[in-house]
């Protein structure tokens, strides 16, 4: 196999760059990595010492890929498929890498935050810090509710980019932040998102894997159940 991802399926940033393989078919290997197993996570530590995933590795080319954007933008120029996930228009190409940063930045990362503080020692907690978080996030919320009001994917008629780092952030990010009722475009899209087959089969692999989670996800996924 010529594509390898290092991944894990709890990883929101590794359902983001499977999303992108999933839309397109394309062939890959999946290796599943435990962090916290020296002999799982030592070829990936060898590929990209920093240990963070998603990590692509691409022997046909010889080439280490990181971070699930530069994956997915890889995937367009070298693995296309029929779904051109990042624009080729110029014009709309910088907006959609400015909506994935936003994505990334205002949801993914604030999601994050909040879920790490779970997980910290009791008394160690970051109370000030996950009360940012949800302040960010919920007026991400609102941009998107705004910026969604007249189209079906986040750069209009076409699946792209954005629309794979909105879907998992805006499902990890909906157990800790639900969304305010009034948000209907947001919630619709959401629905859409969840229900697209790329993100619904990730979310069945990931599954088995989500009473590791120390949220509960039993919302978001039977919310994903009624939107197929």
């Amino acid at each position: 196999m010529t594509l390898k991802l290092y991944y894990h399926p709890l990883s929101s940033f590794c359902h983001k760059a499977i999303i992108a393989l999933y839309e397109n078919g394309t062939p890959f290997e999946p290796v599943l990595v435990n962090l916290g197993d020296e002999e799982s996570s030592r070829e990936l530590r060898r590929l990209w010492p920093l240990a963070k995933f998603p990590v692509l590795r691409d022997d046909a080319r010889a080439c280490t890929v990181a971070e699930a954007t530069t994956i997915i933008e890889y995937l367009d120029i070298y693995y296309p498929g029929a779904a051109r996930l990042l624009p080729a228009d110029a014009q709309i190409a910088w907006q959609a890498r400015m909506w994935d940063r936003f994505y990334d930045n205002y949801i993914h990362i604030q999601m994050q935050k909040i879920v790490g503080d779970h997980l910290r020692p009791v008394g160690a907690g970051d109370a000030l810090g996950v009360a940012q978080a949800k302040t960010t996030i919920r007026t991400a919320y609102g941009m998107i509710d705004a910026m969604m009001a007249d189209k079906n994917w986040a750069m209009g008629e076409a699946y792209g980019l954005v629309d794979c780092a909105a879907s998992p952030s805006l499902f990890y990010a909906s157990l800790a932040v639900p969304f305010d009722p009034a948000l209907r475009h947001l919630r619709a899209y959401f629905e859409r998102l969840i229900a697209r087959p790329s993100y619904a089969r990730v979310l069945r692999e990931a599954e088995p894997y989500f009473d590791m989670f120390p949220m509960s996800v039993k919302p978001a996924l039977a919310s994903a159940r009624e939107s197929q």
